[in-house]
Protein backbone atom coordinates (compact mmCIF):
# COMPACT_ATOMS: atom_id res chain seq x y z
CA UNK A 1 0.00 0.00 0.00
CA UNK A 2 1.61 3.59 -0.82
CA UNK A 3 -0.39 6.67 0.67
CA UNK A 4 0.17 8.97 -2.18
CA UNK A 5 1.63 8.26 -5.94
CA UNK A 6 1.31 10.26 -8.77
CA UNK A 7 0.21 10.32 -12.07
CA UNK A 8 1.85 12.07 -15.06
CA UNK A 9 0.46 13.29 -17.96
CA UNK A 10 2.65 13.31 -20.56
CA UNK A 11 0.80 12.55 -23.67
CA UNK A 12 -0.31 15.60 -25.45
CA UNK A 13 1.23 16.40 -29.19
CA UNK A 14 2.56 19.24 -28.24
CA UNK A 15 1.60 21.02 -30.99
CA UNK A 16 2.89 24.88 -30.01
CA UNK A 17 6.19 23.09 -30.33
CA UNK A 18 5.12 22.86 -33.89
CA UNK A 19 8.86 21.17 -35.36
CA UNK A 20 10.15 20.21 -32.34
CA UNK A 21 7.44 17.76 -31.36
CA UNK A 22 7.46 16.35 -34.92
CA UNK A 23 9.37 13.04 -33.57
CA UNK A 24 9.11 12.75 -29.66
CA UNK A 25 6.82 13.69 -26.97
CA UNK A 26 6.73 17.09 -25.17
CA UNK A 27 8.14 15.75 -21.93
CA UNK A 28 10.99 14.54 -23.75
CA UNK A 29 12.14 18.31 -25.14
CA UNK A 30 15.65 18.82 -24.11
CA UNK A 31 15.59 22.15 -21.79
CA UNK A 32 18.82 24.04 -19.93
CA UNK A 33 21.75 22.45 -21.72
CA UNK A 34 21.32 19.10 -19.77
CA UNK A 35 17.75 17.80 -18.78
CA UNK A 36 14.46 17.22 -20.69
CA UNK A 37 11.02 19.17 -19.29
CA UNK A 38 9.63 15.52 -18.15
CA UNK A 39 13.03 15.31 -15.43
CA UNK A 40 11.01 18.56 -13.21
CA UNK A 41 8.06 16.61 -12.30
CA UNK A 42 10.11 13.28 -12.08
CA UNK A 43 12.78 14.77 -9.38
CA UNK A 44 10.13 16.97 -7.69
CA UNK A 45 8.40 13.68 -7.14
CA UNK A 46 11.55 11.85 -5.88
CA UNK A 47 13.06 14.56 -3.44
CA UNK A 48 9.30 14.74 -1.88
CA UNK A 49 9.03 11.02 -1.00
CA UNK A 50 6.91 9.71 -4.17
CA UNK A 51 8.44 6.54 -5.21
CA UNK A 52 5.22 5.37 -7.29
CA UNK A 53 4.98 7.25 -10.71
CA UNK A 54 2.43 6.29 -14.22
CA UNK A 55 3.75 7.95 -16.85
CA UNK A 56 0.56 8.53 -19.28
CA UNK A 57 2.23 8.14 -22.92
CA UNK A 58 0.60 8.52 -26.34
CA UNK A 59 1.61 10.68 -28.93
CA UNK A 60 5.38 9.63 -30.28
CA UNK A 61 6.30 8.14 -27.49
CA UNK A 62 9.34 6.19 -28.36
CA UNK A 63 12.13 8.28 -27.37
CA UNK A 64 10.38 8.87 -24.05
CA UNK A 65 10.19 6.03 -23.15
CA UNK A 66 13.64 4.89 -24.08
CA UNK A 67 14.66 7.86 -22.01
CA UNK A 68 12.61 7.07 -19.16
CA UNK A 69 13.50 3.62 -18.82
CA UNK A 70 13.74 1.56 -15.74
CA UNK A 71 13.79 4.77 -14.06
CA UNK A 72 17.27 4.45 -12.20
CA UNK A 73 18.33 7.98 -13.01
CA UNK A 74 15.56 9.39 -10.91
CA UNK A 75 15.54 6.40 -8.17
CA UNK A 76 12.83 5.41 -9.51
CA UNK A 77 13.53 1.41 -10.65
CA UNK A 78 11.77 -0.08 -7.29
CA UNK A 79 10.47 -3.58 -6.91
CA UNK A 80 7.28 -1.94 -5.58
CA UNK A 81 6.14 0.89 -6.73
CA UNK A 82 8.76 3.21 -9.31
CA UNK A 83 8.28 4.45 -12.83
CA UNK A 84 5.77 2.86 -15.28
CA UNK A 85 4.93 3.86 -18.87
CA UNK A 86 1.49 3.93 -19.26
CA UNK A 87 0.18 3.88 -22.95
CA UNK A 88 -3.64 3.75 -24.05
CA UNK A 89 -4.19 -0.18 -24.31
CA UNK A 90 -6.91 -2.81 -25.40
CA UNK A 91 -9.32 -4.22 -22.82
CA UNK A 92 -12.05 -6.68 -23.73
CA UNK A 93 -14.49 -4.00 -24.31
CA UNK A 94 -12.16 -2.32 -27.14
CA UNK A 95 -9.09 0.57 -27.21
CA UNK A 96 -9.42 3.96 -27.06
CA UNK A 97 -7.06 7.12 -27.11
CA UNK A 98 -6.94 9.14 -24.35
CA UNK A 99 -9.69 11.75 -24.67
CA UNK A 100 -9.15 13.68 -22.15
CA UNK A 101 -7.25 14.51 -18.69
CA UNK A 102 -10.09 12.86 -16.99
CA UNK A 103 -10.40 10.05 -19.24
CA UNK A 104 -6.67 9.28 -19.15
CA UNK A 105 -6.39 8.44 -15.16
CA UNK A 106 -9.94 6.84 -15.88
CA UNK A 107 -8.16 4.28 -18.35
CA UNK A 108 -5.43 3.97 -15.65
CA UNK A 109 -8.14 3.20 -12.57
CA UNK A 110 -6.92 -0.80 -12.40
CA UNK A 111 -3.17 0.81 -12.08
CA UNK A 112 -3.83 3.12 -9.21
CA UNK A 113 -5.41 0.21 -7.48
CA UNK A 114 -3.13 -2.29 -7.40
CA UNK A 115 -1.25 0.55 -4.85
CA UNK A 116 -4.24 1.16 -2.82
CA UNK A 117 -3.45 4.67 -2.55
CA UNK A 118 -5.50 7.39 -0.20
CA UNK A 119 -3.97 10.11 -2.14
CA UNK A 120 -2.97 10.52 -6.13
CA UNK A 121 -0.97 13.49 -7.37
CA UNK A 122 -2.12 14.71 -11.01
CA UNK A 123 0.80 16.62 -12.79
CA UNK A 124 1.52 17.80 -15.73
CA UNK A 125 4.69 17.21 -17.97
CA UNK A 126 5.18 20.30 -19.64
CA UNK A 127 6.25 22.93 -16.37
CA UNK A 128 9.87 23.83 -15.69
CA UNK A 129 9.55 24.46 -11.52
CA UNK A 130 10.94 23.00 -8.06
CA UNK A 131 8.25 22.30 -6.16
CA UNK A 132 7.79 19.83 -2.57
CA UNK A 133 4.76 17.82 -2.99
CA UNK A 134 4.90 16.72 0.53
CA UNK A 135 4.44 20.20 2.22
CA UNK A 136 0.80 20.27 -0.31
CA UNK A 137 0.23 16.72 0.68
CA UNK A 138 0.36 17.80 4.27
CA UNK A 139 -1.85 20.95 3.80
CA UNK A 140 -4.41 18.54 2.23
CA UNK A 141 -4.51 16.53 5.06
CA UNK A 142 -4.55 19.36 7.31
CA UNK A 143 -7.97 20.71 5.83
CA UNK A 144 -9.08 17.64 5.12
CA UNK A 145 -9.68 18.44 1.49
CA UNK A 146 -11.47 16.21 -1.19
CA UNK A 147 -9.09 18.02 -3.51
CA UNK A 148 -6.37 20.57 -3.17
CA UNK A 149 -5.12 23.02 -6.20
CA UNK A 150 -1.63 23.94 -6.73
CA UNK A 151 -2.07 28.18 -7.65
CA UNK A 152 0.59 30.72 -8.33
CA UNK A 153 -0.51 34.44 -7.93
CA UNK A 154 -0.08 35.95 -11.55
CA UNK A 155 -0.19 39.82 -13.22
CA UNK A 156 -4.30 40.86 -13.46
CA UNK A 157 -3.44 41.21 -17.50
CA UNK A 158 -2.17 37.65 -17.82
CA UNK A 159 -4.96 35.99 -15.75
CA UNK A 160 -7.32 35.32 -18.50
CA UNK A 161 -4.75 32.59 -19.77
CA UNK A 162 -5.40 30.58 -16.89
CA UNK A 163 -7.88 29.10 -15.34
CA UNK A 164 -8.34 31.24 -12.10
CA UNK A 165 -9.42 30.16 -8.71
CA UNK A 166 -11.27 32.46 -6.60
CA UNK A 167 -10.82 31.34 -2.96
CA UNK A 168 -12.36 32.40 0.99
CA UNK A 169 -10.74 33.16 3.98
CA UNK A 170 -8.96 29.92 5.05
CA UNK A 171 -8.35 28.82 1.37
CA UNK A 172 -11.30 27.59 0.23
CA UNK A 173 -12.18 27.35 -3.38
CA UNK A 174 -16.00 28.75 -3.89
CA UNK A 175 -15.20 29.71 -7.45
CA UNK A 176 -13.60 28.28 -10.91
CA UNK A 177 -13.28 29.96 -13.97
CA UNK A 178 -11.47 28.84 -17.21
CA UNK A 179 -9.58 31.42 -18.90
CA UNK A 180 -12.14 34.11 -17.79
CA UNK A 181 -12.19 37.15 -19.74
CA UNK A 182 -12.80 39.17 -16.61
CA UNK A 183 -11.16 37.50 -14.11
CA UNK A 184 -11.98 38.42 -10.46
CA UNK A 185 -8.82 36.73 -8.88
CA UNK A 186 -5.12 36.20 -10.05
CA UNK A 187 -4.75 32.87 -8.56
CA UNK A 188 -4.03 30.99 -11.25
CA UNK A 189 -3.82 26.91 -11.52
CA UNK A 190 -0.89 25.38 -11.73
CA UNK A 191 -2.24 22.21 -12.93
CA UNK A 192 -1.09 20.06 -10.42
CA UNK A 193 -3.69 18.32 -8.32
CA UNK A 194 -3.62 16.24 -5.01
CA UNK A 195 -7.23 14.22 -5.04
CA UNK A 196 -8.10 12.01 -2.12
CA UNK A 197 -8.55 8.55 -4.07
CA UNK A 198 -12.08 7.25 -3.47
CA UNK A 199 -13.59 10.72 -4.11
CA UNK A 200 -11.89 11.13 -7.28
CA UNK A 201 -12.76 7.17 -8.33
CA UNK A 202 -16.21 8.27 -8.23
CA UNK A 203 -15.88 11.16 -9.95
CA UNK A 204 -14.10 9.79 -12.78
CA UNK A 205 -16.46 6.72 -13.17
CA UNK A 206 -19.50 9.41 -13.33
CA UNK A 207 -17.71 11.60 -15.60
CA UNK A 208 -16.89 8.73 -18.36
CA UNK A 209 -20.85 7.41 -18.38
CA UNK A 210 -21.36 11.13 -19.20
CA UNK A 211 -21.57 11.55 -23.46
CA UNK A 212 -21.55 15.51 -23.03
CA UNK A 213 -18.31 15.70 -21.09
CA UNK A 214 -14.55 16.15 -22.62
CA UNK A 215 -13.67 13.97 -19.93
CA UNK A 216 -11.28 16.84 -18.66
CA UNK A 217 -10.00 17.66 -15.33
CA UNK A 218 -10.38 21.88 -15.49
CA UNK A 219 -13.72 21.87 -17.87
CA UNK A 220 -15.36 18.80 -16.36
CA UNK A 221 -14.54 17.08 -12.61
CA UNK A 222 -13.39 20.21 -10.67
CA UNK A 223 -16.53 22.66 -11.92
CA UNK A 224 -18.65 19.47 -10.68
CA UNK A 225 -16.79 18.72 -7.66
CA UNK A 226 -17.70 22.58 -6.87
CA UNK A 227 -21.20 22.40 -7.70
CA UNK A 228 -21.57 19.78 -5.02
CA UNK A 229 -19.80 21.76 -2.48
CA UNK A 230 -16.91 19.31 -2.40
CA UNK A 231 -14.28 20.57 -0.26
CA UNK A 232 -11.62 22.03 -2.44
CA UNK A 233 -8.76 23.73 -0.96
CA UNK A 234 -5.92 25.82 -3.16
CA UNK A 235 -2.28 25.34 -2.18
CA UNK A 236 -0.55 28.75 -2.78
CA UNK A 237 3.20 28.24 -4.33
CA UNK A 238 5.30 30.79 -4.51
CA UNK A 239 8.43 30.33 -6.65
CA UNK A 240 9.68 30.12 -10.24
CA UNK A 241 7.14 27.68 -12.73
CA UNK A 242 6.85 28.12 -16.68
CA UNK A 243 4.80 26.43 -18.47
CA UNK A 244 7.09 25.30 -21.72
CA UNK A 245 4.57 24.40 -24.00
CA UNK A 246 5.40 27.55 -26.79
CA UNK A 247 8.36 28.53 -28.79
CA UNK A 248 8.62 31.83 -26.75
CA UNK A 249 8.17 30.08 -23.49
CA UNK A 250 10.86 27.52 -23.81
CA UNK A 251 13.12 30.21 -25.07
CA UNK A 252 12.46 32.33 -22.34
CA UNK A 253 12.49 29.46 -19.75
CA UNK A 254 16.24 28.75 -21.29
CA UNK A 255 17.15 32.49 -20.74
CA UNK A 256 16.12 32.55 -17.60
CA UNK A 257 18.42 30.33 -16.64
CA UNK A 258 21.30 32.81 -17.60
CA UNK A 259 19.78 35.67 -16.01
CA UNK A 260 20.47 36.04 -12.06
CA UNK A 261 17.79 38.42 -11.48
CA UNK A 262 15.51 35.49 -12.15
CA UNK A 263 15.84 33.45 -8.60
CA UNK A 264 15.18 29.95 -10.10
CA UNK A 265 18.62 27.91 -9.51
CA UNK A 266 18.44 24.49 -11.37
CA UNK A 267 21.85 23.43 -10.45
CA UNK A 268 20.96 23.58 -6.44
CA UNK A 269 21.67 20.06 -4.87
CA UNK A 270 19.53 21.04 -1.91
CA UNK A 271 16.62 19.75 -4.24
CA UNK A 272 18.59 18.34 -6.96
CA UNK A 273 17.20 17.66 -10.82
CA UNK A 274 18.17 14.39 -12.31
CA UNK A 275 18.56 13.55 -15.82
CA UNK A 276 19.35 10.51 -17.88
CA UNK A 277 23.19 11.88 -19.46
CA UNK A 278 25.62 10.20 -21.14
CA UNK A 279 28.94 10.12 -19.89
CA UNK A 280 30.92 12.41 -22.26
CA UNK A 281 34.35 14.54 -22.38
CA UNK A 282 34.45 18.17 -20.84
CA UNK A 283 33.60 20.63 -23.32
CA UNK A 284 36.67 22.13 -25.38
CA UNK A 285 37.13 26.39 -25.62
CA UNK A 286 39.69 27.15 -28.01
CA UNK A 287 42.48 29.67 -27.48
CA UNK A 288 40.40 32.42 -30.12
CA UNK A 289 36.78 31.61 -28.54
CA UNK A 290 34.83 33.73 -26.85
CA UNK A 291 32.10 32.34 -24.56
CA UNK A 292 30.12 34.79 -22.41
CA UNK A 293 27.12 34.38 -20.12
CA UNK A 294 26.31 31.04 -21.30
CA UNK A 295 25.90 26.88 -20.56
CA UNK A 296 27.85 24.91 -22.68
CA UNK A 297 27.40 21.37 -22.02
CA UNK A 298 29.84 18.11 -22.42
CA UNK A 299 31.32 17.41 -25.22
CA UNK A 300 31.16 20.65 -26.80
CA UNK A 301 33.92 22.46 -29.34
CA UNK A 302 33.83 25.93 -29.25
CA UNK A 303 36.22 28.08 -31.42
CA UNK A 304 33.54 30.49 -32.32
CA UNK A 305 31.43 33.76 -30.42
CA UNK A 306 28.72 32.14 -28.11
CA UNK A 307 26.85 35.03 -25.89
CA UNK A 308 23.58 34.67 -23.90
CA UNK A 309 22.78 31.07 -25.35
CA UNK A 310 22.40 27.69 -24.05
CA UNK A 311 24.46 24.84 -26.01
CA UNK A 312 23.51 21.26 -24.86
CA UNK A 313 26.12 18.46 -25.48
CA UNK A 314 27.96 17.52 -27.98
CA UNK A 315 27.39 21.40 -30.50
CA UNK A 316 30.35 22.64 -32.51
CA UNK A 317 30.85 26.07 -32.87
CA UNK A 318 33.32 26.64 -35.33
CA UNK A 319 35.71 29.33 -36.10
CA UNK A 320 33.97 32.53 -37.31
CA UNK A 321 30.74 31.24 -36.01
CA UNK A 322 28.79 33.50 -33.88
CA UNK A 323 25.73 32.50 -31.90
CA UNK A 324 24.04 34.95 -29.79
CA UNK A 325 20.05 34.44 -27.68
CA UNK A 326 19.82 31.18 -28.98
CA UNK A 327 19.08 27.24 -27.51
CA UNK A 328 21.70 24.63 -30.18
CA UNK A 329 20.49 21.26 -29.10
CA UNK A 330 22.48 17.96 -28.82
CA UNK A 331 24.91 17.29 -31.83
CA UNK A 332 24.36 19.90 -33.90
CA UNK A 333 27.02 22.05 -35.54
CA UNK A 334 27.23 25.75 -36.28
CA UNK A 335 29.94 26.19 -39.06
CA UNK A 336 32.38 28.24 -40.02
CA UNK A 337 31.02 31.98 -40.45
CA UNK A 338 27.42 31.21 -40.00
CA UNK A 339 25.07 33.19 -37.62
CA UNK A 340 22.43 32.29 -35.42
CA UNK A 341 20.98 34.54 -33.23
CA UNK A 342 17.53 34.38 -31.64
CA UNK A 343 16.92 31.28 -32.66
CA UNK A 344 16.20 27.48 -30.90
CA UNK A 345 18.42 24.72 -33.26
CA UNK A 346 17.16 21.36 -33.03
CA UNK A 347 19.19 18.13 -32.33
CA UNK A 348 21.65 17.02 -35.06
CA UNK A 349 21.24 19.97 -37.14
CA UNK A 350 23.67 21.60 -39.78
CA UNK A 351 23.93 25.48 -40.17
CA UNK A 352 26.21 25.61 -42.88
CA UNK A 353 29.19 28.47 -44.21
CA UNK A 354 28.02 31.74 -44.26
CA UNK A 355 24.30 30.53 -43.46
CA UNK A 356 22.14 32.87 -40.96
CA UNK A 357 19.55 31.76 -38.89
CA UNK A 358 17.04 34.15 -37.08
CA UNK A 359 17.89 37.72 -36.35
CA UNK A 360 17.85 39.80 -33.59
CA UNK A 361 14.45 42.18 -33.52
CA UNK A 362 14.93 45.80 -35.02
CA UNK A 363 12.34 47.44 -33.43
CA UNK A 364 11.26 46.72 -29.56
CA UNK A 365 7.79 48.48 -29.71
CA UNK A 366 6.68 45.94 -33.36
CA UNK A 367 7.66 42.69 -31.76
CA UNK A 368 4.56 41.32 -33.35
CA UNK A 369 6.50 41.13 -36.60
CA UNK A 370 9.44 39.32 -34.88
CA UNK A 371 9.90 35.83 -33.48
CA UNK A 372 12.38 33.17 -32.47
CA UNK A 373 13.26 30.88 -35.57
CA UNK A 374 13.32 27.60 -35.07
CA UNK A 375 15.04 24.19 -36.73
CA UNK A 376 13.35 21.07 -36.58
CA UNK A 377 15.28 18.12 -35.22
CA UNK A 378 18.09 16.79 -38.04
CA UNK A 379 17.76 19.93 -40.47
CA UNK A 380 20.65 21.00 -42.36
CA UNK A 381 21.13 25.13 -43.55
CA UNK A 382 22.79 25.00 -47.08
CA UNK A 383 25.62 27.53 -47.39
CA UNK A 384 25.26 31.84 -47.52
CA UNK A 385 21.11 30.65 -46.98
CA UNK A 386 19.00 33.35 -44.85
CA UNK A 387 16.23 31.94 -42.35
CA UNK A 388 13.85 34.61 -41.27
CA UNK A 389 13.09 35.52 -38.16
CA UNK A 390 9.62 33.62 -36.54
CA UNK A 391 10.08 30.60 -39.33
CA UNK A 392 9.46 27.17 -38.30
CA UNK A 393 11.79 24.50 -40.67
CA UNK A 394 10.75 21.23 -40.86
CA UNK A 395 13.04 20.03 -43.45
CA UNK A 396 16.56 21.40 -45.18
CA UNK A 397 16.94 24.23 -46.58
CA UNK A 398 19.02 24.53 -49.94
CA UNK A 399 20.80 26.73 -51.69
CA UNK A 400 17.73 27.14 -54.34
CA UNK A 401 15.23 28.20 -51.74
Amino acid sequence: MKECIAMLLAGGQGSRLYALTQTMAKPAVYFGGKYRIIDFPLSNCVNSGVDTVGVLTQYQPLELNEYLGNGQPWDLDRLYGGVHVLPPYQTAKGSNWYKGTANAIYQNINFIERYEPKYVLILSGDHIYKMNYEKMLARHKEKGADCTIAVLDVPKEEASRFGIMTCEEGGRIVKFSEKPKNPDSTLASMGIYIFSWEKLKKYLVEDEEDPSSENDFGKNIIPKMLSRQEKLFAYNFEGYWKDVGTIDSLWEANMDLLNPAVPFDVWDNSWKIYSRTRNLPPHYVGGDAVVENSMVGEGCTVEGFVDFSVLFQSVTVERGATVRDSIVMPGSVIKKGANVQYAIIGENCVVEEGATVGQRPENMEDMDKWGIAVLGNGVKVAREVSVPSKAMIYADVTEDE
